[in-house]
Protein backbone atom coordinates (compact mmCIF):
# COMPACT_ATOMS: atom_id res chain seq x y z
CA UNK A 1 0.00 0.00 0.00
CA UNK A 2 1.19 3.24 -1.43
CA UNK A 3 2.11 6.22 1.75
CA UNK A 4 0.01 8.90 2.38
CA UNK A 5 0.26 12.28 0.48
CA UNK A 6 2.04 15.08 3.22
CA UNK A 7 -0.17 17.91 3.79
CA UNK A 8 0.10 21.12 1.33
CA UNK A 9 1.72 23.94 2.80
CA UNK A 10 -1.85 26.02 2.88
CA UNK A 11 -2.69 22.35 4.92
CA UNK A 12 0.20 22.66 7.33
CA UNK A 13 -0.65 26.45 8.35
CA UNK A 14 -4.32 25.70 9.02
CA UNK A 15 -3.18 23.13 11.48
CA UNK A 16 0.04 25.09 13.56
CA UNK A 17 -1.84 27.07 15.91
CA UNK A 18 -3.80 23.99 16.84
CA UNK A 19 -0.82 21.87 17.12
CA UNK A 20 0.50 24.61 19.21
CA UNK A 21 -1.84 24.75 21.73
CA UNK A 22 -1.88 20.53 22.28
CA UNK A 23 2.04 21.29 22.78
CA UNK A 24 1.25 24.03 25.48
CA UNK A 25 -1.65 21.63 27.07
CA UNK A 26 0.30 18.65 27.07
CA UNK A 27 3.74 20.84 28.87
CA UNK A 28 0.89 21.98 31.65
CA UNK A 29 0.39 18.89 32.21
CA UNK A 30 3.48 17.67 32.65
CA UNK A 31 4.63 20.14 34.84
CA UNK A 32 1.12 19.23 36.77
CA UNK A 33 1.67 15.80 36.95
CA UNK A 34 5.84 16.89 38.18
CA UNK A 35 3.91 19.33 40.95
CA UNK A 36 4.81 22.50 39.66
CA UNK A 37 2.96 26.02 38.84
CA UNK A 38 3.37 27.05 35.63
CA UNK A 39 5.37 30.77 35.28
CA UNK A 40 2.99 33.88 35.75
CA UNK A 41 2.88 36.02 32.77
CA UNK A 42 5.01 39.65 33.12
CA UNK A 43 3.43 42.54 33.02
CA UNK A 44 4.11 45.97 32.07
CA UNK A 45 5.33 48.19 35.20
CA UNK A 46 3.05 51.02 35.94
CA UNK A 47 4.43 54.77 35.99
CA UNK A 48 4.32 55.70 39.80
CA UNK A 49 4.20 59.31 38.82
CA UNK A 50 1.23 59.40 36.54
CA UNK A 51 -2.05 59.48 37.89
CA UNK A 52 -5.94 59.79 36.26
CA UNK A 53 -7.71 62.60 38.75
CA UNK A 54 -11.69 61.14 39.73
CA UNK A 55 -14.27 63.36 38.10
CA UNK A 56 -14.60 64.86 41.80
CA UNK A 57 -11.19 65.68 41.93
CA UNK A 58 -11.39 66.90 38.35
CA UNK A 59 -13.86 69.75 39.46
CA UNK A 60 -11.35 71.05 41.74
CA UNK A 61 -8.63 71.24 39.98
CA UNK A 62 -7.48 74.54 38.33
CA UNK A 63 -4.86 74.64 34.92
CA UNK A 64 -2.86 77.15 33.40
CA UNK A 65 -0.24 77.27 30.80
CA UNK A 66 3.31 77.88 32.22
CA UNK A 67 4.00 81.48 30.72
CA UNK A 68 5.88 84.82 31.29
CA UNK A 69 5.24 87.33 33.92
CA UNK A 70 7.08 89.92 35.73
CA UNK A 71 9.12 88.76 38.45
CA UNK A 72 11.32 90.58 40.84
CA UNK A 73 14.12 88.00 42.51
CA UNK A 74 14.27 88.61 45.82
CA UNK A 75 17.67 88.80 47.63
CA UNK A 76 17.98 87.38 51.19
CA UNK A 77 20.89 88.67 53.04
CA UNK A 78 21.82 88.02 57.18
CA UNK A 79 21.91 91.34 58.98
CA UNK A 80 21.47 92.47 62.36
CA UNK A 81 20.01 95.63 64.04
CA UNK A 82 22.16 98.77 65.24
CA UNK A 83 22.01 102.08 66.90
CA UNK A 84 21.11 104.83 64.36
CA UNK A 85 24.17 107.12 64.72
CA UNK A 86 21.94 110.69 63.99
CA UNK A 87 20.61 109.54 67.11
CA UNK A 88 23.49 108.56 69.49
CA UNK A 89 25.65 110.70 71.38
CA UNK A 90 29.26 109.35 73.56
CA UNK A 91 30.38 111.29 76.37
CA UNK A 92 33.37 111.80 78.05
CA UNK A 93 34.79 114.33 80.43
CA UNK A 94 35.83 117.89 79.14
CA UNK A 95 38.69 117.64 81.80
CA UNK A 96 41.04 115.88 83.37
CA UNK A 97 40.14 114.88 86.84
CA UNK A 98 38.83 112.55 89.60
CA UNK A 99 35.41 111.10 89.38
CA UNK A 100 33.51 112.00 92.57
CA UNK A 101 30.07 111.50 91.99
CA UNK A 102 28.03 108.88 89.63
CA UNK A 103 24.10 110.10 89.19
CA UNK A 104 23.48 108.46 85.83
CA UNK A 105 22.12 104.42 85.53
CA UNK A 106 22.28 102.43 82.96
CA UNK A 107 18.02 102.01 81.26
CA UNK A 108 17.39 105.05 82.53
CA UNK A 109 15.93 108.21 80.44
CA UNK A 110 17.55 111.43 80.45
CA UNK A 111 17.48 114.72 78.77
CA UNK A 112 19.80 117.17 77.27
CA UNK A 113 21.71 118.74 79.79
CA UNK A 114 20.86 116.34 82.87
CA UNK A 115 24.19 115.92 84.79
CA UNK A 116 25.67 112.21 84.60
CA UNK A 117 28.61 112.48 87.09
CA UNK A 118 30.73 114.97 88.83
CA UNK A 119 34.63 115.28 88.46
CA UNK A 120 36.84 116.97 90.54
CA UNK A 121 39.98 118.92 88.16
CA UNK A 122 42.96 120.80 89.59
CA UNK A 123 43.09 122.25 85.86
CA UNK A 124 40.12 123.68 86.10
CA UNK A 125 40.78 125.29 88.51
CA UNK A 126 43.88 126.56 87.34
CA UNK A 127 41.92 127.87 83.85
CA UNK A 128 39.28 129.67 86.40
CA UNK A 129 42.35 131.11 87.95
CA UNK A 130 44.19 132.23 85.16
CA UNK A 131 40.49 133.38 84.03
CA UNK A 132 40.67 135.46 87.11
CA UNK A 133 43.73 137.24 86.80
CA UNK A 134 43.25 138.41 83.22
CA UNK A 135 40.16 139.65 83.53
CA UNK A 136 41.87 142.28 86.82
CA UNK A 137 44.12 142.82 84.48
CA UNK A 138 41.69 143.84 81.21
CA UNK A 139 39.64 145.83 83.40
CA UNK A 140 42.71 147.68 85.11
CA UNK A 141 43.32 148.47 81.78
CA UNK A 142 39.97 149.40 80.70
CA UNK A 143 39.71 152.21 83.54
CA UNK A 144 43.92 153.57 82.55
CA UNK A 145 42.70 154.22 78.77
CA UNK A 146 39.56 156.16 80.35
CA UNK A 147 41.78 158.36 82.45
CA UNK A 148 43.91 158.87 79.43
CA UNK A 149 41.68 159.70 77.32
CA UNK A 150 40.39 162.45 80.01
CA UNK A 151 44.16 163.77 80.15
CA UNK A 152 44.77 164.09 76.56
CA UNK A 153 41.45 165.95 76.65
CA UNK A 154 42.99 168.02 79.13
CA UNK A 155 45.99 168.31 77.26
CA UNK A 156 47.98 166.59 80.11
CA UNK A 157 49.84 164.09 78.29
CA UNK A 158 50.32 163.38 74.24
CA UNK A 159 48.75 161.46 71.83
CA UNK A 160 51.79 158.58 72.50
CA UNK A 161 51.40 157.94 76.17
CA UNK A 162 47.63 157.51 74.89
CA UNK A 163 48.28 154.92 72.31
CA UNK A 164 50.37 153.18 74.28
CA UNK A 165 48.16 152.82 77.44
CA UNK A 166 45.27 151.42 74.42
CA UNK A 167 47.57 148.90 73.34
CA UNK A 168 48.30 147.66 76.86
CA UNK A 169 44.47 147.47 77.39
CA UNK A 170 44.13 145.58 74.40
CA UNK A 171 47.10 143.05 75.06
CA UNK A 172 44.86 142.19 78.25
CA UNK A 173 41.63 141.98 76.68
CA UNK A 174 43.27 139.38 74.71
CA UNK A 175 44.34 137.60 77.13
CA UNK A 176 41.41 137.52 78.51
CA UNK A 177 39.62 136.16 76.01
CA UNK A 178 42.11 133.61 75.45
CA UNK A 179 41.37 132.55 79.07
CA UNK A 180 37.70 132.58 78.66
CA UNK A 181 37.84 130.37 75.61
CA UNK A 182 39.86 127.52 77.64
CA UNK A 183 37.07 127.88 79.75
CA UNK A 184 34.83 126.88 77.00
CA UNK A 185 36.84 123.88 75.54
CA UNK A 186 37.05 122.54 79.61
CA UNK A 187 33.21 122.75 79.44
CA UNK A 188 32.25 125.70 81.29
CA UNK A 189 28.79 127.43 80.47
CA UNK A 190 29.06 131.36 79.16
CA UNK A 191 26.42 132.36 81.94
CA UNK A 192 29.18 129.80 84.41
CA UNK A 193 32.00 131.71 83.41
CA UNK A 194 30.00 134.97 83.81
CA UNK A 195 29.14 134.42 87.48
CA UNK A 196 32.88 133.18 87.88
CA UNK A 197 33.72 136.46 86.52
CA UNK A 198 31.51 138.73 88.87
CA UNK A 199 32.05 136.09 92.25
CA UNK A 200 35.58 135.56 91.88
CA UNK A 201 35.73 132.49 93.14
CA UNK A 202 36.90 129.08 91.92
CA UNK A 203 35.02 126.02 91.63
CA UNK A 204 37.26 123.08 90.55
CA UNK A 205 33.79 120.76 90.29
CA UNK A 206 32.75 120.28 86.81
CA UNK A 207 29.27 117.86 86.01
CA UNK A 208 29.46 115.01 82.88
CA UNK A 209 26.20 115.94 81.12
CA UNK A 210 24.03 113.92 78.67
CA UNK A 211 24.19 115.99 75.11
CA UNK A 212 20.96 114.41 73.96
CA UNK A 213 18.11 113.08 75.28
CA UNK A 214 17.54 109.07 75.09
CA UNK A 215 18.00 106.21 77.03
CA UNK A 216 21.42 105.50 78.92
CA UNK A 217 22.87 102.11 77.50
CA UNK A 218 26.15 102.17 78.36
CA UNK A 219 28.43 103.32 81.41
CA UNK A 220 32.47 102.75 81.71
CA UNK A 221 33.17 104.73 84.40
CA UNK A 222 33.41 104.12 88.53
CA UNK A 223 33.06 106.56 91.46
CA UNK A 224 37.12 107.77 92.32
CA UNK A 225 38.41 106.66 88.49
CA UNK A 226 40.50 109.01 87.21
CA UNK A 227 39.55 109.64 83.87
CA UNK A 228 40.75 112.39 80.73
CA UNK A 229 38.99 114.15 77.81
CA UNK A 230 39.36 111.01 75.21
CA UNK A 231 37.78 108.61 77.18
CA UNK A 232 34.49 107.82 76.74
CA UNK A 233 32.40 107.45 80.00
CA UNK A 234 28.89 107.15 78.84
CA UNK A 235 26.86 105.91 76.01
CA UNK A 236 23.05 107.60 75.30
CA UNK A 237 21.24 106.72 72.38
CA UNK A 238 17.54 108.03 70.91
CA UNK A 239 15.91 104.14 71.03
CA UNK A 240 12.91 104.85 69.01
CA UNK A 241 14.93 104.55 65.96
CA UNK A 242 17.25 101.79 64.55
CA UNK A 243 19.02 100.70 61.62
CA UNK A 244 18.82 97.41 60.39
CA UNK A 245 22.01 96.32 58.25
CA UNK A 246 23.43 93.71 56.34
CA UNK A 247 26.62 92.43 53.93
CA UNK A 248 25.48 92.54 50.29
CA UNK A 249 27.88 89.86 48.75
CA UNK A 250 29.99 91.30 45.75
CA UNK A 251 28.38 89.25 43.28
CA UNK A 252 25.24 90.57 44.02
CA UNK A 253 25.87 94.00 44.64
CA UNK A 254 24.43 95.01 41.47
CA UNK A 255 21.27 94.06 42.72
CA UNK A 256 20.58 96.51 45.21
CA UNK A 257 20.05 100.22 44.76
CA UNK A 258 18.32 102.94 47.12
CA UNK A 259 15.19 103.48 47.62
CA UNK A 260 14.67 99.18 46.98
CA UNK A 261 11.44 97.44 48.79
CA UNK A 262 12.88 95.95 52.12
CA UNK A 263 11.21 93.24 54.45
CA UNK A 264 13.05 92.43 57.79
CA UNK A 265 12.47 89.04 59.33
CA UNK A 266 13.64 89.21 63.05
CA UNK A 267 13.48 85.76 64.66
CA UNK A 268 12.97 87.10 68.11
CA UNK A 269 9.38 88.51 66.95
CA UNK A 270 8.35 85.10 65.96
CA UNK A 271 7.32 85.44 62.69
CA UNK A 272 6.10 89.10 62.11
CA UNK A 273 7.57 90.99 59.72
CA UNK A 274 8.47 94.37 59.07
CA UNK A 275 9.11 96.60 56.04
CA UNK A 276 10.84 99.99 54.87
CA UNK A 277 13.20 100.39 52.09
CA UNK A 278 17.09 100.63 51.49
CA UNK A 279 18.37 105.08 52.41
CA UNK A 280 21.83 104.00 52.09
CA UNK A 281 24.44 101.84 50.07
CA UNK A 282 27.79 101.54 50.86
CA UNK A 283 30.30 103.54 48.17
CA UNK A 284 33.13 100.97 48.87
CA UNK A 285 33.36 97.53 49.36
CA UNK A 286 35.03 95.64 52.48
CA UNK A 287 38.36 94.12 51.31
CA UNK A 288 38.11 91.35 53.57
CA UNK A 289 34.41 90.09 53.25
CA UNK A 290 34.19 90.76 50.27
CA UNK A 291 30.49 92.67 51.07
CA UNK A 292 28.86 96.00 50.25
CA UNK A 293 27.20 97.51 53.77
CA UNK A 294 23.32 98.74 53.36
CA UNK A 295 21.06 100.11 55.40
CA UNK A 296 17.85 101.02 56.41
CA UNK A 297 15.54 102.92 59.06
CA UNK A 298 13.16 100.93 61.53
CA UNK A 299 11.45 102.46 63.94
CA UNK A 300 10.98 101.37 67.58
CA UNK A 301 8.56 102.96 69.67
CA UNK A 302 7.45 100.43 71.52
CA UNK A 303 11.22 99.17 72.33
CA UNK A 304 10.47 95.49 71.28
CA UNK A 305 13.72 95.92 69.10
CA UNK A 306 17.06 95.78 70.54
CA UNK A 307 20.27 97.01 68.87
CA UNK A 308 22.61 93.69 67.74
CA UNK A 309 19.71 91.54 67.32
CA UNK A 310 20.06 89.17 64.54
CA UNK A 311 17.36 89.94 61.36
CA UNK A 312 17.69 88.62 57.81
CA UNK A 313 16.99 91.19 55.09
CA UNK A 314 14.94 90.64 51.99
CA UNK A 315 15.36 92.74 49.55
CA UNK A 316 12.91 93.22 46.31
CA UNK A 317 14.82 93.34 43.28
CA UNK A 318 14.05 94.64 39.91
CA UNK A 319 10.71 93.12 37.87
CA UNK A 320 11.80 91.10 35.09
CA UNK A 321 10.17 88.65 32.53
CA UNK A 322 10.38 85.36 33.46
CA UNK A 323 9.01 82.31 33.05
CA UNK A 324 7.27 81.26 36.28
CA UNK A 325 4.08 78.95 37.80
CA UNK A 326 2.20 79.81 41.07
CA UNK A 327 3.70 79.32 44.39
CA UNK A 328 0.70 76.92 44.85
CA UNK A 329 1.53 74.82 42.07
CA UNK A 330 4.40 73.26 43.79
CA UNK A 331 4.79 70.01 45.60
CA UNK A 332 7.71 68.93 47.71
CA UNK A 333 8.12 65.30 47.20
CA UNK A 334 11.40 63.78 48.53
CA UNK A 335 13.14 67.02 49.26
CA UNK A 336 12.77 68.20 45.78
CA UNK A 337 9.98 70.45 43.98
CA UNK A 338 7.74 68.91 41.41
CA UNK A 339 4.78 70.27 39.35
CA UNK A 340 2.11 68.04 37.69
CA UNK A 341 1.61 68.68 34.37
CA UNK A 342 -0.80 67.69 32.04
CA UNK A 343 -0.34 64.63 29.66
CA UNK A 344 -4.26 64.23 28.32
CA UNK A 345 -7.58 65.18 29.59
CA UNK A 346 -7.80 64.49 33.15
CA UNK A 347 -4.08 62.70 33.73
CA UNK A 348 -1.24 64.25 34.84
CA UNK A 349 2.34 63.36 35.42
CA UNK A 350 4.30 64.83 38.65
CA UNK A 351 7.36 66.07 36.75
CA UNK A 352 10.68 67.70 39.00
CA UNK A 353 11.49 71.24 38.57
CA UNK A 354 14.06 73.71 39.44
CA UNK A 355 12.47 76.76 40.57
CA UNK A 356 14.07 80.41 41.93
CA UNK A 357 12.75 82.13 45.63
CA UNK A 358 8.91 82.57 45.83
CA UNK A 359 8.27 87.01 44.74
CA UNK A 360 4.54 88.16 44.67
CA UNK A 361 3.04 84.55 44.81
CA UNK A 362 5.05 83.07 42.16
CA UNK A 363 8.66 81.38 41.36
CA UNK A 364 10.56 81.28 38.56
CA UNK A 365 11.50 78.41 36.67
CA UNK A 366 14.98 77.84 35.86
CA UNK A 367 14.45 74.70 34.22
CA UNK A 368 12.48 71.41 34.03
CA UNK A 369 9.39 73.00 31.94
CA UNK A 370 8.81 75.06 28.68
CA UNK A 371 6.43 77.98 28.20
CA UNK A 372 3.10 76.52 27.32
CA UNK A 373 3.21 73.54 29.13
CA UNK A 374 -0.03 73.07 30.99
CA UNK A 375 0.23 72.44 34.87
CA UNK A 376 -2.10 72.65 37.51
CA UNK A 377 -2.14 75.59 39.72
CA UNK A 378 -4.49 74.19 42.19
CA UNK A 379 -5.22 71.18 43.87
CA UNK A 380 -1.86 69.90 43.33
CA UNK A 381 -1.48 69.00 46.88
CA UNK A 382 -5.09 66.43 46.68
CA UNK A 383 -3.63 65.58 43.45
CA UNK A 384 -0.92 64.26 44.95
CA UNK A 385 -2.47 62.83 47.89
CA UNK A 386 -4.44 60.46 44.87
CA UNK A 387 -1.21 59.77 43.19
CA UNK A 388 0.33 58.51 46.51
CA UNK A 389 -3.24 56.35 47.60
CA UNK A 390 -3.15 54.79 44.14
CA UNK A 391 0.47 54.00 44.20
CA UNK A 392 -0.08 52.12 48.03
CA UNK A 393 -2.61 50.37 46.33
CA UNK A 394 -0.94 49.32 43.59
CA UNK A 395 1.84 48.03 45.63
Amino acid sequence: MSAPAPPSPRSARRLAPAFTALLLAAGVSLLTACGKEPAPVATAPTDPNLVTAPEALQAQLKLAPVGSVPVSETLRVAGRLDFDEQRIARIGATVTGRVTQISGQLGHEVKAGEPLAIINSTVLGEAQLTFLKANARASLERNNVERAQHLFAADVIGKAELQRRESEAAVTQAERQAAEDQLRVLGMAPRDIASLASRGTINSLTPVVASIPGTLVERKVTQGQVVEPADALFTVADLSRLWAVADVPEQQAALVRTGQSVELDIPSLAGEKLTGRLIYISDTLNPETRTVLVRTEVENPDRRLKPAMLATMLIAGKAMPKLAVPAAAVVREDNNEHVFVQVAPGQYRLTPVILGAEAGGVRSVQSGRKEGEVVVVEGAFHLNNERKRKELEGS
